[in-house]
């Protein structure tokens, strides 16, 4: 705690040395944002020493972590001890506090809902340059609510404290496949109401399309032993996998990042699904932070986009979004979207949040399904940049759902401080940042200043 006070008294110091009309940004080592900006205005804000697990107690069953700790950090500490978060986000380098001030999901949401409603404290620091500690029980409570989906302009996290869950050392997975979206959303939802299928708990619940005739609900569950244990960090591919086994089994470790390697199936558009491509390749870039690093730079230099142009294909657009609709809508976003933009495969994971949080207000106790979509897809002849991501803001609300806003937005001012809980963030805005020197939640995720 010495050298996390240390930490916290040198980015205070940071804060207070940007000057005014400069927009405070942390120099993170790592992003999951797909919200690209050139900075122009940007002061870096440093986060040095920012990045550890401080304890974890396993008698307790809680970690204290600093806000730039990655998940890959804060499991590796805690699985010794036969533990891990109620909610691991799918990717390795996801940060505690950038879960928590954003939003993060897993297959373990249709139950523990998502990772801000296992933290117990948050120490913050706040856009007047104040360091507070926020519970659900003291005088920041407001703060502590509205901090999810707040996406740094109330203040970053510099410490929290989450609760964690008793894990095993293996997990069996089941694929069942439909042929019906209909009758899968149907199945995904008994299932999450009873928390089994055929008489046996389920731990974990997630689910792929691939198209409109064969979906996937993937269950998961806990076991002391294995009689064998797959690997998808090397030539085996974890998505691919699910459309030739019935059953699987892994390390929970193994689990937890069996998305991370291939990015989902992202890693595709780098060739890293050709055999002899991947053969050559060392395991250790084989990650999602390399991956959004090639993204970061082709952005920066436009070449997909220079290729396109002198071999004359489409303009594309990229479609990176995750959102979620309630169950019984499921069906209807996934014909929606195959028609209108028709990008696979999709992630489909339940959750269910126990209680409502200001800045994100899904419905407490109603099981939605997160659909999870990145790629890019070819604009129509006419259009412009922003057509197939307008048309998913809009089928979205008409269906009841919600966007999550890591990615790019185009909501119209007066519509977005509708559907985010306008009445309920600019009191602690105001309260928290009265002199408005991090960007309002509207400036940073729709007009990407």
């Amino acid at each position: 705690m010495s050298a996390h006070r240390r930490a916290v008294e040198q980015i205070r110091e940071s804060y207070a040395a940007i000057p005014s009309g400069a927009a405070p940004r942390l120099a993170k080592a790592t992003t999951n944002l797909f919200r690209f900006r050139d900075g122009a205005r940007a002061a870096r804000l440093s986060a040095r020493d920012l990045d550890r697990v401080i304890e974890v107690d396993p008698v307790a069953m809680t970690a204290e972590v600093q806000g730039m700790t990655t998940y890959e950090h804060l499991v590796d500490a805690t699985l010794p001890h036969g533990l891990m978060p109620y909610v691991v986000p799918q990717l390795k380098t996801i940060t505690l506090g950038g879960a928590v001030t954003g939003l993060g999901i897993e297959s373990t949401s249709f139950r523990d809902g998502l990772p801000h409603e296992s933290v117990e404290e948050l120490e913050i620091l706040t856009g007047d340059g104040r360091v507070v500690v926020a519970r659900d029980d003291n005088e920041h409570r407001e703060l502590f609510r509205a901090f999810p989906n707040s996406y740094g302009t109330l203040g970053y996290a510099l410490r929290i404290r989450i609760r964690l869950k008793p894990v095993r050392p293996y997990v069996r997975l089941t694929h069942l496949e439909f042929t019906d979206a209909h009758k899968c959303m149907l199945a995904m939802n008994e299932i999450c109401e009873r928390g089994e299928h055929d008489g046996e708990p389920v731990d974990f619940v997630d689910g792929t399309f691939f198209a409109p005739d064969e979906l996937y609900i993937t269950l998961g569950r806990f076991a002391e032993r294995a009689p064998y244990v797959s690997d998808y960090t090397g030539m085996r591919i974890y998505y691919q996998s699910i459309r030739t086994r019935t059953r699987d089994w892994l390390t929970v470790r193994d689990y937890l990042w069996r998305w991370d390697t291939d990015w989902f199936w992202c890693s595709r558009a780098f060739g890293v699904q050709d055999p002899l491509v991947r053969s050559l390749m060392p395991r250790r870039w084989m990650r999602s932070d390399v991956y959004r690093r090639l993204v970061g730079l082709d952005r920066r230099y436009g070449v997909t986009a220079r290729l396109d142009r002198w071999q004359g294909r489409p303009v594309h657009e990229s479609v990176i979004q995750d959102i979620e609709v309630p169950v019984e809508r499921g069906a209807d976003f996934l014909e929606f979207f195959h028609e209108k933009v028709g990008m696979t495969p999709v992630w489909m994971c339940p959750l269910r949040s126990a209680e409502e949080w200001p800045l994100y207000p899904l419905e407490p106790g109603r099981l939605y399904v997160n659909f999870g979509f990145w790629g890019v897809v070819p604009l129509p002849r006419g259009q412009f940049d922003g057509y197939h991501n307008r048309l998913i803001e809009h089928e979205v609300h008409a269906l009841e759902g919600h966007k999550s806003l890591y990615s790019t937005s185009f909501y119209p001012r007066d519509e977005f401080w509708r559907l985010y809980n306008g009445d309920a963030y600019w009191p602690v805005k105001r309260a928290y940042d009265p002199g408005g020197r991090l960007l309002d939640l509207y400036d940073k995720c729709v007009r990407g200043r």
